[in-house]
């Protein structure tokens, strides 16, 4: 009888659901008082072009009825449907309304967040200052920065909070999808979009810059022209020889700076 009531549990797991997500149950946005296969699908709907007049976005924690997919039985947010007694989701957050069968994502429920997020509640910590979940790998060893991910992606401009893309952290504490930072560094951009300072390691690139500095000789009237310069990296104002090529900052030799006052 006990392997009776499992499979029973278990008909129909991840043969249903969206793009988005496994799961055995649709919901009913509370905002439009329409079905859904999920959130995320109610607002890629609500935010297309032919929808103007009514666009807005689903509020999670506001759903209270779903719909079993198996037996199409509307009914109170819950694991286990009352008709049918299938589970409705394999994982199942009754703070978040949130269903999913693939349950090797690890997901889990972030209070501090207030929302579930997935790779396994083992492998994050909460950050109070940045107001996010971040990989262990980043405790004691990440910038700081406020509410960090809640914004958009500078890229892209997703929001990040609650983004299913991947996301990064940079040397400056400023965060965008994993994808967009990859594709900015396969265009020779290596600055973060918001701050301007370096997103990696360019101690390589700027000795070379520094050997093709000396290697490239001034005109004459520029030779011993001096202006000030920011450097974006340090935050540092330095008086430098001005060079055609770039201006190193006297303080941490970064290149990525940027004139403030020009020359004569």
């Amino acid at each position: 009888m006990e392997d009776s009531a499992d499979q029973r549990l278990d008909f129909g797991k991840t043969e249903y659901g969206c793009e988005h997500y496994r799961r055995r149950c649709k919901i009913r946005a509370p905002c439009c008082n329409e079905i859904f296969p999920c959130r995320h699908c109610h607002n890629e709907a609500k935010s297309a072009p032919d929808c103007v007049r009514d666009r807005h976005e689903l509020v999670r924690q506001d759903v209270r009825q779903v719909v079993c997919t198996v037996c199409d039985t509307q009914q109170q947010v819950q694991q286990v449907c009352e008709n049918c007694g299938v589970k409705m989701g394999e994982y199942f957050c009754n703070v978040c309304k949130f269903y999913d069968d693939d349950a090797e994502k690890g997901q889990f429920h972030c209070d501090e967040c207030g929302i579930c997020r997935v790779g396994g509640r083992e492998n994050f910590f909460h950050c109070q200052k940045c107001g996010s979940c971040y990989s262990n790998a980043l405790q004691d060893n990440h910038q700081c920065v406020e509410n960090s991910m809640r914004h958009h992606c500078p890229i892209c401009y997703e929001y990040l909070f609650d983004s299913l893309k991947g996301t990064r952290v940079m040397r400056c504490g400023h965060t965008m999808h994993d994808e967009c930072f990859l594709e900015m560094a396969s265009r020779d951009k290596y600055t973060c979009p918001i701050c301007y300072k370096s997103v990696i390691d360019m101690t390589a690139a700027w000795k070379m810059l520094e050997q093709e500095v000396e290697a490239t000789r001034m005109p004459e009237d520029y030779r011993y022209r001096k202006v000030w310069i920011l450097c974006n990296d340090c935050n540092d104002t330095t008086e430098v020889y001005y060079h055609i090529i770039g201006q190193k900052c006297g303080h941490c030799n970064s290149f990525n700076t940027r004139t403030i006052r020009s020359p004569l």
